[in-house]
Parts: structure tokens; C-alpha cells; sequence
């Protein structure tokens, strides 16, 4: 088939890494295009890597003599990419200034930054829960003056192991939801070997996280308002979070206690996960996880080791689901923060905006 030609912004990076391992053998996309800042402009991918390949496979033979061009060219970029995924190092002011300049050019971006999550017209999605928010894009071109540019991005990496599970009980009244996160290393763009602090360690602080871990979920369960201008942040649950960083290579944990309005039974609960239907399984995205939601019967699980890489890394694991002495249950889930958190989230977005029809192939 005649692929979408991707772009890579903040190609150098952890998550930039990541997206070259889940792109350069997709069914639908094409590596045309490695950009990162111009420190590395106008050299090899491998030789700007230096010796700062993190992932736990090879550096795929394609892309290593691919001539890596600067982030900032976008005049040079334009031609040679369909859409651009952005996970760049800035600011959140230089983060969001570069991203509207591409959308403005009329390059979609589907972007892992956190700049823009919080722009109202600006979709913040996880695929399996609000593709309608989508609906928002025609409003943002408008605001952009652009045609068929616009930004889509996806939300924090630690809320993405609990919202799924916390969504499809949201018919039952959530009314709070006290989490704590126990987040990895590799969210930080780092390693166990290049971070000696961690090691036998757990730091009980990461900057902004637990205000993101607070609000965004609030915007993901939210709705396009019926002006078509904004989409409206949900006025409930109360969410109260804390985020720690703990010794693991990959994987963010999240250990949840929740109160209904109605408070469901278990196996309603363990029912509605393990029958939860989203649009990207029904159209066969190449990166949907099957299953989305998966529940684990035994106390021991999920583990981090262990089922991080369920489905891909694509997938949810829920488990110890069980009564609360001051909320109604608790729970753990577990997400893989890079893959599901990052990289994949934002390829799984970037399926479904061109399964809709919403990012057009270039000649």
C-alpha cells in the first residue's frame, strides 16, 4: 500500500527512540524524516546518537545513515512528511510555539508533549476512551488559519494505567479517587545504568506530575461544548494524587482506591473490564491491544517484570481488585509507559486520525 510519509521530532530522545523501533517496519507508515535540535542537524541518526541508544533492541539498520535535519527548518520538512510525531526537550513555551508553527504550515502533529494538552481546543486523547474529542479539530484550523494542520496530543504516561480501568465505571458515579503512582525511570528519559541515584531508591517527588495526575484525566472524561469551541473538563470525580519514582527500567504502576455514588459489585466491576469494546479494535488499528483491559485473578499480579509488555506493551493490567475501609475498593494497574505512555499512545492516535480520514496521504 501507498503509506503516510512520518516525520520524527525530537528523534535523539528516549521517546524519539522509541517511536523508530515501532515505526520502521509499520504496515501504514514510512521513516521519511528525523529531526532533532540543530546541535545534531546535518548528521547521521547513529553518529548523533552518539553512544545514547537506550532501547532494549538494535538501532534498526535504516534508519542509522538517515541525515538527520533540524527541527526548526520546517520550510525543508514540509515536503518530505504526510504528518510529524513531536516529543522534543524545550520548554513548554518553545514546545508549543514549534508545534503550532507546524500545524500553521499544514503538518498535523500528533505530539508527546505536555505543552498543549491544556489549549481547550486542542484534543488531549487516548484512543480507546474519547476519539470524539477528534470533533474539536475544524474549531482549532479555524483559530490556526490553517487547512489540514492542526495538534493532537496524548495525555501524561502515569495516568494511562488507571483512567482506562476508572472509565468504564464512570456510569456508576465516581465521586473520588485517591492514587498513588510508582512511576519508572525511563519517564524521566533515563536509565537504571545512567542514573546511579535511583539505584536502591525511591524519590517521592516528579516535578508537575501529580497536578497533571489531577487534572488531565478531568479533560480526557470531558466533552466537545455545544459551541464547538472547547472541550469542557468534567466536573467530577475529586482526584487526589501522589507520584513517586521508583527503581524500574520501564512501567508506571498505580495503586487506586475509588468511591461510588453507586457503588458496583466485583463482578460487575471485573465484568465491565473484561467486556470493554473501543473503536480502535473495531477498526483493526494495527497497534489496538487486544485486550485493551486485561484483569489478573492472582494477588501477586500485575507485576512491572512481568506484564508490562501485555499486548505490545498496548494493554492495561488490572488486579487485587477488593473492598476499602474508607473508599468503596481499591485496586492496582499497570501501563508501560513508553509504549502505551508515549511512543505508542501517540501511534495508536495517529492510526485512528488517519483511519478517519483526518491526516490525507501526500502524492
Amino acid at each position: 500500500m501507498n503509506k503516510w510519509r512520518v516525520g520524527i521530532i525530537g528523534a535523539t530522545g528516549m521517546v524519539g527512540q522509541r517511536f523508530i523501533g515501532l515505526l520502521h517496519q509499520h504496515p501504514w507508515f514510512d521513516i521519511t524524516v528525523l529531526a532533532a535540535s540543530g546541535r545534531s542537524a546535518g548528521i547521521r541518526y547513529e553518529e548523533a546518537l552518539a553512544s545514547r541508544w537506550a532501547m532494549p533492541f538494535s538501532l534498526p539498520q535504516s534508519v542509522k545513515d538517515v541525515v538527520v535535519m533540524d527541527a526548526s527548518d520546517i520550510s525543508s520538512i514540509k515536503p518530505l512528511v504526510d504528518f510529524v510525531f513531536c516529543a522534543v526537550s524545550m520548554t513548554k513555551a518553545e514546545t508549543r510555539a514549534l508545534e503550532e508553527a507546524y500545524a500553521k504550515a499544514d503538518i498535523p502533529v500528533v505530539s508527546n508533549n505536555s505543552a498543549c494538552r491544556m489549549v481547550p481546543d486542542v484534543p488531549m486523547v487516548i484512543p480507546e476512551i474519547n476519539a470524539s474529542h477528534l470533533d474539536i479539530l475544524e474549531q482549532q484550523k479555524k483559530r490556526l488559519g490553517s487547512n489540514k494542520g492542526f495538534i493532537v496530543v496524548k495525555p501524561n504516561c502515569s495516568i494511562q494505567s488507571y483512567v482506562p480501568a476508572l472509565t468504564p465505571l464512570l456510569s456508576f458515579g465516581i465521586k473520588q479517587i485517591s492514587v498513588c503512582t510508582y512511576q519508572a525511570v525511563s519517564g524521566a528519559g533515563k536509565t537504571l545504568e545512567t542514573w546511579p541515584e535511583m539505584q536502591d531508591n525511591v524519590i517521592p517527588y516528579i516535578g508537575g506530575e501529580e497536578e497533571k495526575s489531577e487534572q488531565e484525566p478531568l479533560k480526557v472524561w470531558g466533552n466537545v461544548s455545544k459551541d464547538g469551541l472547547s472541550i469542557e473538563h468534567a466536573q467530577t470525580p475529586v482526584i487526589s494524587a501522589q507520584c513517586l519514582r521508583v527503581p524500574v527500567s520501564d512501567g508506571h504502576m498505580a495503586a487506586v482506591s475509588v468511591k461510588f455514588e453507586r457503588k458496583p459489585t466485583i463482578d460487575e466491576m471485573k465484568k465491565l473490564w473484561q467486556s470493554m469494546e473501543t473503536e480502535p479494535q473495531r477498526l483493526k488499528l494495527p497497534s489496538a491491544p487486544a485486550p485493551f483491559l486485561q484483569y489478573f485473578e492472582e494477588d501477586n499480579r500485575p507485576q512491572t517484570k512481568l506484564d508490562r509488555d501485555m499486548a505490545g506493551g498496548m494493554g492495561i493490567s488490572i488486579g487485587r481488585l477488593r473492598e476499602d475501609s474508607i473508599f468503596d475498593y481499591r485496586f492496582v494497574c499497570l501501563s508501560h509507559n513508553t509504549l502505551r505512555g508515549a511512543a505508542g499512545g501517540g501511534l495508536l492516535t495517529a492510526e485512528l486520525l488517519c483511519a478517519k480520514g483526518l491526516i490525507p496521504k501526500g502524492e
